[in-house]
């Protein structure tokens, strides 16, 4: 009953630019923390940056200062833009909310289905 739907990704050249959204829709009651995962082949899967419903944020020490991540509560959305591209930037990028269906439910923690960004040279 719930899914988030990612859209953004795509190949840029080193220096560019992308704005990655994450939508959240389906049942949905309250989201907690959202965040961006990435994943590049032969790596482990790593934090990018994670929000609160607050709006505090954290971010891996990678993209700190090119990165920023934003979101939009009434559209159940998480953003991620990626300013100053390299080519290390290169993965999966994948979003995440922890989220309850109803108000008498625990938050689980659902995942999008990833979206690729290639950084050119």
């Amino acid at each position: 009953q719930v899914q988030l739907v990612e859209s953004g990704g795509g190949l840029v050249q080193a220096g560019g630019s992308l704005r990655l959204s994450c939508a959240a829709s389906g049942t949905i009651f309250s989201i907690n923390a959202m965040g961006w995962y990435r994943q590049a082949p032969g790596k482990q899967r790593e934090l990018v940056a994670v929000i609160t419903s607050g709006g505090n944020t954290n971010y891996a020490d990678s993209v700190k200062g090119r990165f920023t991540i934003s979101r939009d509560n009434a559209k159940n959305t998480v953003y991620l833009q990626m300013n100053s591209l390299k080519p290390e930037d290169t993965a999966v990028y994948t979003c995440n909310g922890d989220l309850k269906k109803y108000s008498v439910s625990p938050f689980r923690t659902y995942w999008g289905q990833g979206t690729q960004v290639t950084v050119s040279s």
